[in-house]
C-alpha cells in the first residue's frame, strides 16, 4: 500500500495497517541529522508520508539577517532562524488602501507543486497556506492593533479577512489544478491556556472565513487540514462543521491527546502528538520511545500521523531525535 493510501485511510476513518508518520525540523535540528546521517536529503532516512509546497515563495534575504515576505512584511532572524518576528506594520491605519497582495496568477509555487506530484506520486500531497488568515491579519497591522481593532473597528476586521479569504480560495482553485490530495491552512489562535481572542470573537471573525475557505477544498473533494499551536481544542466540534478532516500540531502540552483521539476517532484525525515542549528536548532516550510507542499504540485504529508537536527545535538532543525516528520506522515494519 502507497503512503498515500495509508494517509488517506486515516482521514477517511479506517484502520490503517500501520500508523503513518511525519517530521518536520527546524534548520539546526535538521543541520544536526544531515551531519550525523552524511546526506543531504533526510528523506531517505525518515521516510515521510507526506510531500508538499507552500503557496508562497521563500523569502528574500534584504540584509542584516532580515527577510521580507509574499506581502511585504520584513522579518528579524536574528534569533529565530526559521520564521523570525516582524519589523514593520504594513497597515498603520485601519484600512486596505495599503493592503497589497500577491499576484495569484505567479506560477513560481504552482510549477513545483506540479513538480513534486510529479515525482512523489507515493506521497500524500498537501498545499500549504501558512499563515492564512488570523496570522496573516496580524502580520499586516500588528498583533495588538488587530486586537483593538475587533472591538474598535469590526468593519475594518471583516473586511481584511474577507480581503484574505477570498486570495486563499483563489490560491486554492490555482491549486487544484494539480494532482494534490490536502490543503492545509496554517492559523495560530491558541495559546497554552486558551485561545488568544477567545471563543465569541472566534466565530465572529475568523469561522465564517474559515468555512468558505474549507468548503472550497472540500468541494474539490480534497481534504482540509490546519495547523494552530496552543490549547484550541474547544473548537473541535465547529472545525467539523467546517469542513475540517484534520488537526494538526496536537500538543500533549496543552491538550488530552488520549482523550482526544478516542472522543473524535472517526469524526476528526490529528497529527502531531509528540511532545517537543517536553519529552524530545528534556527527556531522556527513553522517554521518547515510551511517547512514540504510546501514541502508536492509540494511533493503531486509526485518525492519527505520528509526528512531532511542532518543527523539531534545535535544543532537541540528537540521541533522541534518532531515538524517536528509530522506533516510528521500527513500528511499520
Amino acid at each position: 500500500m502507497s503512503c498515500k493510501q495509508v494517509i488517506i485511510d486515516v482521514l477517511s476513518g479506517k484502520q490503517p495497517p500501520y500508523v503513518p508518520w511525519n517530521f518536520s525540523f527546524t534548520k539546526d535540528a535538521q543541520e544536526k541529522l544531515i551531519t550525523h546521517f552524511g546526506i543531504p536529503d533526510l528523506n531517505i532516512v525518515t521516510r515521510p508520508h507526506l510531500a508538499g509546497v507552500s503557496a508562497y515563495p521563500p523569502h528574500i534575504p534584504v540584509g542584516n539577517e532580515l527577510y521580507r515576505d509574499a506581502y511585504g512584511v520584513i522579518w528579524n532572524r536574528s534569533r529565530d532562524k526559521d520564521i523570525g518576528v516582524t519589523e514593520n506594520c504594513l497597515l498603520n491605519e485601519p484600512l486596505l488602501n495599503n493592503l497589497k497582495l500577491p499576484d495569484p496568477a505567479d506560477q513560481t509555487q504552482i510549477k513545483l507543486l506540479s513538480e513534486v506530484c510529479r515525482q512523489e506520486q507515493d506521497k500524500f500531497i498537501v498545499y500549504n497556506i501558512g499563515f492564512s488568515l488570523f496570522e496573516r491579519a496580524w502580520t499586516l497591522r500588528s498583533m495588538e492593533n488587530l486586537m483593538m481593532d475587533f472591538y474598535l473597528n469590526p468593519g475594518f476586521v471583516h473586511e481584511l479577512l474577507d480581503a484574505l479569504a477570498d486570495h486563499n480560495i483563489c490560491m486554492i482553485r490555482r491549486a487544484l489544478a494539480c494532482n494534490i490530495d490536502a490543503v492545509m491552512f496554517g492559523d495560530d489562535w491558541g495559546q497554552q491556556r486558551g485561545l488568544i481572542m477567545g471563543p465569541d470573537l472566534w466565530r465572529t471573525f475568523i469561522k465564517p472565513r474559515l468555512s468558505r475557505m474549507y468548503q472550497a477544498v472540500k468541494r474539490a473533494g480534497k481534504f482540509v487540514f490546519i495547523h494552530s499551536c496552543g490549547d484550541v481544542d474547544e473548537l473541535f466540534p465547529e472545525l467539523a462543521d467546517c469542513g475540517l478532516d484534520c488537526f494538526n500540531p496536537f500538543q500533549p502540552e496543552v491538550m488530552d491527546v488520549e482523550d482526544l483521539m478516542i472522543r473524535y476517532r472517526g469524526t476528526l484525525a490529528f497529527y502531531g502528538g509528540i511532545s517537543t515542549q517536553k519529552s524530545l528536548p528534556f527527556g531522556s532516550t527513553e522517554d521518547v520511545r515510551t511517547e512514540v510507542r504510546k501514541m502508536i499504540r492509540l494511533g493503531k485504529q486509526g485518525g492519527y500521523i505520528l509526528s512531532p508537536a511542532h518543527s523539531i527545535p534545535g535544543d532537541v538532543p540528537l540521541a533522541n531525535m534518532l531515538a524517536m525516528i528509530e522506533e516510528v520506522i521500527k513500528s511499520a515494519q
